[in-house]
């Protein structure tokens, strides 16, 4: 076999050490056409890859492309090489060939494939790696400690969502009780600023009243509206008189926007209860979330809001707030100065989307396909749990819908939510 039908395949190198250990195997099988080595393992029904000593694939066969697209069903950002790199580096070291463990790949939705590693080298720094599926977890021990992988990452996930209930409980209780406390007395000064409002009205008019007697008086007994034109100019009654219904205006509308505060704390600390399904509006729900989170915002942060027409979606409110949250919050973070934030919204067939853009410093490539991993974070020590977006994700898989993202470093970052306007209904007749 020629060096130039390995050439073929565009994923192999066309020079270095890997077209030396390609004709080696091909002169393995002298007596197959040219090219059938190739074809051959890309027949092979187990995903085959070969690395160089940094742990970089330079060649797949189809099944490990096939392993891939499974394991991106749920977030096309995942990079099998990414998942694989502990096994590769492990591999990297084995002298001749070893099996290099087992691999447990769990996509986002919760299911499972396990896999027990081999490699071998295949000189000049190059390296095999076959994955052999696990059928049964009770057999062997390699079997085993698949199976324990895969329980591993079903504690993980149970974990996760333990932590996703307690922190929206602490949430929920926290907003609930600051709302409570707050409430009360809020709401007997904004009823207080009404009453007060109406006081200076009814004063306004006694005055004007006494100011068209006292008119009266000015031009024959002038010596007596002297103490009183004293008392005027001394606290600028015109300014006063102009001055404190916008005083009022101004509290009160300062009071409102606490209530509306008060409201959304209250909405959100639903989040730590049992909810329901309910037709919402998603605009309403942004904007609640916004005057949550718009106090760390406002000093370095331009909201731009490009809202669409959307039907009203069947969802959990509280829930989406939380994914808008998370969202936002990262947004601020990533902008260190001074930058935009951009939410455009619009409808589509039977889903809505919801794109959250923002101008900060962008996430790094190889990152990228990580962030919904939980407790993955780049934030320094103790300003992140690797949490926020972790449960994002399961929230927007919860409601059938679907989560992306898409950075250049140095440009920003744009999150991507489709959620479909309905939830789907059990069909009649359908087994329980």
């Amino acid at each position: 076999m020629s060096l130039d039908e390995w050439r073929a395949d565009e994923r192999i190198p066309a020079t270095g050490p890997r077209a030396e250990a390609d004709m080696n195997a091909a002169a393995v099988l002298p007596d197959l056409p040219p090219g059938a080595p190739r074809r051959l393992l890309e027949l092979v029904a187990e995903p085959l890859f070969v690395a160089d000593a940094g742990g970089r694939v330079v060649w797949r066969n189809t099944a490990a492309d096939e392993l891939e697209r499974w394991l991106r069903q749920n977030n096309p950002t995942r990079e099998l090489a990414t998942e694989l790199a502990p096994a590769l580096a492990r591999a990297a070291q084995a002298p001749t060939s070893a099996e290099a463990g087992v691999v447990a790949l769990t996509q986002l939705s919760g299911a499972a494939r396990a896999y027990r590693v081999c490699a071998g080298a295949l000189g000049d720094g190059l390296f095999a790696l076959a994955l052999h599926a696990v059928t049964d977890a009770r057999n062997g021990d390699a079997d085993t400690r698949a199976h324990v992988e895969i329980e591993k990452q079903h504690v993980e996930d149970v974990q996760r969502q333990l932590l996703q209930a307690d922190r929206m409980a602490s949430i929920g209780q926290l907003a609930a009780g600051v709302a409570h406390e707050i409430n009360n007395p809020i709401g007997y000064i904004q009823s207080n600023l009404d009453t007060l409002k109406d006081y200076v009205a009814g004063l306004f008019r006694l005055i004007e009243a006494q100011e068209q007697v006292l008119r009266s008086l000015r031009a024959s007994r002038p010596e007596l509206l002297a103490p009183v034109d004293a008392v005027r100019g001394e606290i600028d009654f015109d300014f006063l008189a102009s001055d404190l219904p916008t005083l009022l205006a101004e509290s009160l509308e300062g009071i409102a926007r606490v209530r509306k505060i008060i409201l959304d704390l209250r909405d959100f600390s639903r989040a730590g209860h049992t909810e329901e399904w309910t037709l919402a509006d998603i605009h309403a729900g942004i904007d609640s979330t916004i005057n949550i989170v718009w106090n760390e915002l406002k000093y370095k942060v331009e909201l731009i809001k490009q809202y669409g027409e959307l039907p009203l979606v069947e969802c959990l409110p509280s829930q989406l707030n939380q994914v808008f949250l998370n969202i936002l919050v990262n947004a601020g973070h990533a902008i260190e100065e001074r930058g935009q934030i951009v939410i455009h919204t619009y409808a589509k067939g039977d889903r809505v989307y919801i794109a959250i853009s923002d101008t900060g410093r962008g996430i790094p490539e190889e990152h990228v396909g990580r962030i919904f991993e939980p407790f993955f974070t780049t934030k320094p020590i103790g300003k992140g749990t690797g949490l926020g977006l972790s449960i994002s994700y399961g929230i927007i898989q919860k409601h059938g819908g679907d989560i992306d993202v898409r950075s250049e470093v140095g440009v920003g970052t744009t999150f991507l939510i489709s959620l479909p306007v309905r939830q789907p209904r059990p069909q009649p007749g359908a087994a329980a």
